[in-house]
């Protein structure tokens, strides 16, 4: 597996994660605070998750693909985008678990 793989994984785990945290603050801030502008903020960011949780979607089944995962932990890793601050305990762990299958660029062999 190659390590731009994970690396993609690893950055739209870290978006996704933050965006998650910032849409609990913003709608906290709506709803409890009842802050002015706070619905705004929390439009933003719930539209811009949504769409950046799909592109998370779509990189976590590849890396999943790749790393030949059973179901339950493919699930588990996709629904990590929706749990506030899942995301990042979860890239975590996967990040260590695969750290020894990831081959440089450099370093794989080149096919003739």
């Amino acid at each position: 597996m190659k390590q731009s793989v994970l690396t993609r994984y690893r950055v739209m785990a870290y978006v996704t994660g933050v965006l998650l945290v910032l849409l609990c603050l913003s709608m906290i801030a709506k709803y409890v605070l009842d802050i002015n502008g706070a619905a705004d903020v929390t439009r933003v960011v719930s539209i811009a998750h949504g769409w950046l949780y799909v592109v998370y979607l779509v990189f976590a089944f590849d890396l999943g693909s790749k790393a030949k995962w059973p179901v339950a932990k493919q699930l588990w890793v996709l629904l990590a985008g929706t749990i506030p601050t899942a995301a990042f305990f979860v890239e975590r762990k996967v990040s260590q678990e695969l750290a020894a299958k990831v081959t440089d660029d450099a370093t794989a062999p080149v096919k003739a």
